[in-house]
């Protein structure tokens, strides 16, 4: 009997001490586990990171091959505008003086002109003044002038265009609608200059209008009202999607032997010197609309209390 219960005990003795032994081996292995566990969301979240970090800097090395693409983009057109720069002022010095004494010797001539005679100098004299005209255009590129600023309402700026423009044959065989309301509020601007910027663009759309057709000219305030939009819209041909993107472009014309392609070139440069801002939307065979924003006020400029320009 107590053979047995020796046998017992020390069976028991075995058993825990394996138990102990065993419970120890597992609490082991949780804390290997654990660790283990802890060590892979560590690597986990490091992986993350990289990939993060590698998305990054590739996100950044786009914005970079953008940035190099806009830089080259602008440095060719800042070498165009120089080397254009560069032709205005020789041809200003090389044509001027000339054109000088042939508008003297023509308007001499037109004095004792009769008939047809007087009409074909008066055509001469027409020439005349449009090659001074294009010169100007380069000048202005070359060595624009300040702007001459005044109150200008844009509802007598195009019924001034319009009547310019109205008795050139171009323009004979079109409707020409100034739908500008008068009480628009003025803006300060370069008379001279949005003068020359509408007839620009009044151009190119008779130009690109068959007979029957239609120009309109519209105006309206902004919603913030701190600026007006001019909408210039014809019944023409329109623009192909291929071309419109080069139309601002220097020299760029698809009139050949009829245009300079600085019409718009020199537009686009007046409405950004006061700030503004032009777009063109065309559909070929549907016609374009030119929309020109300008400020009411220029930068930097007070409300200016100056007698309002009629032009």
């Amino acid at each position: 009997m107590n053979q047995f219960l020796i046998a017992i005990g020390t069976g028991s003795c075995v058993a825990l001490v394996v138990y102990l032994i065993f419970h120890g081996e597992l609490l082991s292995l949780r804390r290997q586990l654990a660790t283990a566990l802890e060590q892979a969301g560590v690597c986990a979240n490091e992986r993350d990171v990289a990939q993060q970090e590698l998305v990054n800097r590739l996100e950044q090395e786009r914005e970079l091959e953008k940035e190099k693409v806009q830089f080259n983009s602008q440095l060719s057109d800042f070498e165009k505008y120089a080397s254009l720069a560069q032709l205005a002022l020789g041809a200003a010095h090389e044509i001027n003086n000339p054109l000088l004494g042939i508008m003297s010797h023509l308007e001499l001539e037109l004095r004792g002109a009769h008939g047809d005679s007087k009409g074909e100098i008066e055509q001469c004299i027409e020439g005349v003044r449009r090659i001074s005209s294009t010169i100007r255009g380069l000048m202005d590129y070359a060595r624009p002038d300040p702007l001459t600023l005044k109150l200008v309402n844009l509802h007598s700026l195009a019924a001034h265009s319009f009547a310019f423009l109205a008795v050139q044959p171009l323009f004979n065989r079109l409707e020409l609608h100034n739908c500008i309301p008068n009480d628009l509020p003025e803006i300060v601007a370069d008379e001279n200059q949005m003068s020359q910027a509408l007839t620009n663009l009044l151009m190119n759309a008779a130009q690109a209008t068959p007979p029957g057709g239609s120009i309109t000219v519209t105006a309206e305030a902004s919603k913030s009202g701190n600026a007006i939009e001019i909408r210039v819209r014809d019944t023409g041909t329109g623009v192909p999607s291929d071309i419109l993107p080069h139309v601002f472009e220097p020299f760029f014309t698809t009139k050949r032997g009829t245009g300079t392609g600085l019409g718009l070139s020199i537009t686009r440069n007046y409405v950004l010197r006061h700030g503004g801002d032009i777009q063109i939307q065309s559909v070929p065979g549907a016609g374009t609309t030119v929309r020109v924003t300008l400020p009411l006020r220029q930068a930097l400029q007070p409300k200016p209390e100056l007698e309002q320009v009629v032009v």
